[in-house]
């Protein structure tokens, strides 16, 4: 919906809201909010709420800290289990002291990419993603334990999946957010769930994914569980992915559909493909963006670790689902719920467009189960893998120029020094695994 000035006055009032989270996303993707009274709400509505930039994690130094919250007035909702002094959020850009979008905001990247898109005739990106999750009991401080929550697998009802009820608050919770939610199921590991919204155009879907990621997390917490999005909870199961389906529109005429072709796909769609399957390894530190990312990464678990498509199959990187007309889109399989839903979007898109203005050639599919073939048929096929680490990633990142540009200097030069840290942190720690090996061994 779209709301004026008025209309959110007007709104608060007649709701009984007392206070607004002004929330805006860090450069790891963690949301982060500045609350409100709703005596503040019109000084911020005229984006004049400031805040301390400097501690937020790959901002600004501390000499350079002031900046400006500019709430985008498309997002406002009411939190529907908030119901005493209920509160509403507005999700914001980032902005400088002098009126200038923050080059460090992951919003403002991701509105970046999209306007060299619009420059390139292209009205829309539309986005349908697919972030998965894990259900885990608490203990009796609230904490989260390793003990999932129940034995369920792929679309097990109860009393084998016993996160149903849990599952269905979180849709109506998210519906009376304002979600389109499509289905919601268990997914294949036990404990694992998955609900699956409306595409929307890229803004609006990467708000989703933030908001989605709160109201799972706050609802889970009502029901003594811990939700959580990290990628590769547990070994030997299956990890959790975030699929995003994504294609190009120009007005109403969906770019990437072509009757004409044998796959009903256009040479639009098949050059952004190439630019996707080009640039794969370079955007992976940004779609899989932690150590643990890498651990679901891995044969065996459904993930996807080889850069290959197919209109078929479900082991190569893209895959294209059957659905034609304005319902052509294409599914990049790898990107994890951990990502920043901004950045992941926008060096996806980038990698397209490169893709695009190149004419890139796109590989042949691969129709045969992957996983399956030998490291020498995978070399015949040109196969290529995805980085097998973070580290890896991190160096085919910052010797790309696309995804680089996509992410400016500020936000690359942040990152990179922020990943680099988490990497040696892992690197140098002495793990479970390594005692249990060694100990009595050497």
């Amino acid at each position: 919906m779209s709301f004026t000035k008025e209309d959110i006055l007007r709104i608060s009032k007649d709701e009984n809201v007392r206070f607004i989270r002004l929330q805006f996303t860090d450069l790891l993707g963690t949301i982060k909010n500045v609350e409100i009274p709703v005596s503040q709400l019109e000084k911020a509505l005229d984006n004049k709420m400031m805040f301390d930039g400097s501690s937020i994690e790959g901002y600004v130094r501390i000499e350079e800290s002031d900046m400006y919250l500019y709430p985008d007035l498309s997002t406002w909702v009411i939190f529907p289990w908030v119901t005493d002094s209920r509160v509403a959020r507005l999700i914001c850009d980032v902005y400088m002291p002098d009126g200038t979008p923050f080059a460090g905001d992951p919003r403002g990247i991701l509105k970046r990419c999209l306007q060299e898109a619009e420059e390139m005739g292209f009205t829309a990106m539309n986005v349908g993603p697919e972030p998965e999750f894990f259900l885990f009991r608490t203990d009796e401080k609230g904490n989260p334990t390793t003990e999932l929550n129940d034995q369920g697998g792929y679309f097990d009802l109860a009393p084998m999946d016993l996160g149903e009820n849990c599952r269905r608050e979180i849709v109506l919770t998210l519906e009376e957010m304002g979600f389109e939610i499509e289905a919601s199921h268990h997914e294949v590991a036990s404990g694992q769930h998955e609900i699956d919204f409306k595409y929307a155009d890229a803004i609006k879907a990467a708000d989703q994914i933030q908001t989605f990621k709160l109201v799972v997390k706050t609802v889970a917490r009502h029901h003594g569980l811990h939700a959580t999005f990290m990628p590769k909870p547990l070994f030997g199961m299956n990890g959790s992915g975030m699929h995003a389906h994504q294609s190009l529109f120009k007005g109403k005429e969906n770019m990437f559909y072509d009757e004409s072709d044998k796959l009903g796909l256009s040479k639009t769609a098949r050059y952004y493909m190439a630019g996707i399957l080009k640039h794969a390894r370079a955007f992976a530190a940004i779609t899989n963006p932690t150590v643990n990312s890498y651990k679901r990464l891995v044969p065996g678990y459904e993930a996807p670790c080889y850069v290959a498509w197919s209109a078929s199959n479900r082991s190569p990187m893209i895959r294209i689902p059957a659905s034609r007309g304005l319902s052509t889109r294409v599914e990049v399989r790898n990107p994890d719920p951990a990502a920043n839903p901004y950045l992941a979007l926008a060096v996806m898109l980038k990698a397209g467009l490169d893709g695009i203005k190149r004419q890139l050639d796109l590989p042949a599919p691969i129709d045969r189960n992957i996983y399956v073939m030998s490291e020498e048929e995978r070399i015949e096929e040109g196969i290529p893998s995805l980085p097998a680490d973070l580290k890896e990633a991190l160096n085919e990142m910052i010797r790309s120029h696309v995804i680089t540009e996509a992410l400016g200097e500020h936000a690359l030069a942040h990152f990179y020094e922020l990943k680099e840290i988490e990497w040696d942190i892992y690197r140098t720690q002495v793990h479970e695994w390594e005692r249990d090996q060694y100990m009595t061994l050497y």
